[in-house]
């Protein structure tokens, strides 16, 4: 069954993704509509609503052979940082939900996060391997600074000396030097900033709700000098909206203190890439068919190839020649490509939790 919905002809939202697109999930769907009324429509911006998720478990495993790790945690669900590009949005609908606004606006917090990796480590089983955090959304986002569940984590994995590698866009990162700092003298963390662009009109236009380019290049050489080990991530790379700006970020990057650097090119899986459509029309008209049209040509012709290996770099001659751009800009600030190796051998199982009081200690 399709429902059609009507949509006004303009969304001041003050978030990313300007459409709410029905979960794929649903047997109804919702069809946009003008009706063409030139009625004034209520255009208060959408408000960020959280909701505690009791969670049965915290680490998430996989076998993706194309990144660099097999276990991840997410404190959050959804993330109000509102990137319009995030490849994380269609999980939005295993919840019900859509993968636009909703993903940016009805979020779901773990609060017993901590608790729950204290009993997975505690486990006799486990065995240890680095942890990231941030791989679907970010860990730093604004209800971080209140709810403070990756600090709690941190403070688990900090107590374990279990190893961490956290990827954030928020200079958010420094509340926590004093974690991450004796951590990394241990060679048991890392972390990765994402920077997409350092115009910050642009970083407004992509990601409205994320720390500015100048504040995450700040957070870049306050980690570095701090003795945490930086990577810095261009990602994602969009054909003629921001693939001129590569060696830029590399040299800003590697002169604020980054080691290590990487790219990803844009990703457009379920309906991300209807969301993205939907973007580039509204804010780069004069783009938008050159931008998908490259894309395409990346992806054997389609919107997007989720082949391992593939799904992040595309193939053909604009992949070719952004891979070599960017290891030309590495090469000439002494980047290294990847990221830093973590130690797993000083892993220390925590006591298990007990109801009953320790008489002995």
């Amino acid at each position: 069954m399709v429902e059609t919905l009507f949509v006004p002809k303009s969304r001041k939202s003050g978030r990313g993704a300007d459409i709410n697109p029905h979960p794929r999930f649903d047997a109804e769907q919702r069809e946009a509509f003008d009706d063409g009324w030139n009625i004034e429509e209520d255009e208060t911006r959408p408000k960020t609503v959280v909701t505690e998720e009791r969670a049965k478990t915290i680490i998430t495993r996989n076998a993706s052979p194309d990144i660099g790790f097999d276990r991840s945690i997410n404190a959050y669900r959804g993330c109000e940082h509102g990137c319009v590009y995030c490849f994380a949005r269609p999980t939005h609908a295993y919840l019900g939900l859509s993968p636009g606004l909703d993903f940016e606006t009805r979020l779901f917090a773990k609060p017993e996060a901590a608790a729950l990796l204290r009993r997975e480590l505690s486990a006799p089983s486990y065995r240890c391997r680095s942890i990231a955090i941030g791989t679907n959304t970010d860990p730093y986002q604004p209800i971080e600074k209140k709810r403070g569940i990756t600090r709690s984590i941190l403070e688990v994995l900090r107590e374990t000396k279990h190893p961490v590698g956290i990827v954030t866009k928020s200079d958010l990162v420094l509340r926590d030097l004093d974690i991450l700092a004796p951590m990394a003298a241990e060679n048991l963390t890392k972390v990765g900033l994402s920077v997409t662009t350092l115009n910050p009109t642009l970083s407004r236009t992509m990601e409205p709700r994320a720390p500015t380019p100048k504040k995450r290049i700040a957070a870049i050489k306050a980690l570095a000098d701090a003795g945490v080990p930086v990577s810095a991530l261009i990602a994602p790379i969009l054909p003629a909206i921001n693939d001129h700006e590569i060696e830029a970020i590399v040299a800003e990057v590697a002169a604020a203190g980054a080691t290590h650097v990487n790219f990803v090119i844009l990703r457009l899986p379920h309906e991300v890439k209807d969301i993205v459509r939907d973007w580039l029309a509204k804010h780069f008209p004069d783009r938008a068919r050159r931008v998908m049209s490259v894309m395409q040509a990346m992806r054997g012709g389609k919107d997007y190839d989720a082949t391992w290996g593939l799904r992040q770099r595309g193939e053909g001659p604009f992949a070719k020649a952004v891979a070599e751009r960017f290891a030309l800009a590495a090469k000439r600030h002494g980047m290294n490509i990847g990221t830093v190796r973590l130690d797993t051998t000083r892993f220390v199982h925590p006591r298990a939790p007990s109801a009953q009081m320790d008489l002995f200690g």
